[in-house]
């Protein structure tokens, strides 16, 4: 989309087949750029948060590290969660809290390629 970080089929196998989390990859993918695009500007996290979507969206990171970083992800594009997004200064601590977590986990598959990726879209953004 953004960058030329390639997007996986997320939970297939060779033969094609998706599994019960590519429905979760998907809502991801088809409504993370609004979301982020709404509220990038309020976001002190936005680095981390767009280098862990690419991270999820990279068919070279394990599996098992895309559902963690999936997790997090559809946690901050969720329109209910613990706080709010809307309270002044508390909105997106929760978003934090669960993406830090997230990153903590699987900080050793989140690489330099993903995070220069974030820094490309988050120009592009800037800019738009």
């Amino acid at each position: 989309m953004m960058t030329n970080v390639p997007v996986p089929v997320f939970g297939s196998d060779n033969s094609g087949n998706r599994d019960k989390g590519s429905s979760d990859y998907d809502k991801v993918r088809n409504s993370f750029w609004n979301k982020f695009r709404r509220v990038a500007g309020r976001l002190p996290f936005a680095r981390d948060l767009v280098a862990a979507y690419y991270c999820a969206m990279d068919p070279a990171t394990p599996s098992h590290v895309r559902y963690v970083l999936i997790g997090a992800l559809l946690y901050f594009i969720m329109p209910v969660d613990m706080l709010p997004d809307f309270i002044i200064g508390l909105g997106y601590t929760d978003d934090a809290a669960i993406l830090a977590a997230a990153i903590k986990k699987v900080a050793d598959h989140i690489t330099p390629v993903h995070k220069q990726a974030a820094d490309d879209a988050l120009s592009e953004t800037r800019n738009l």
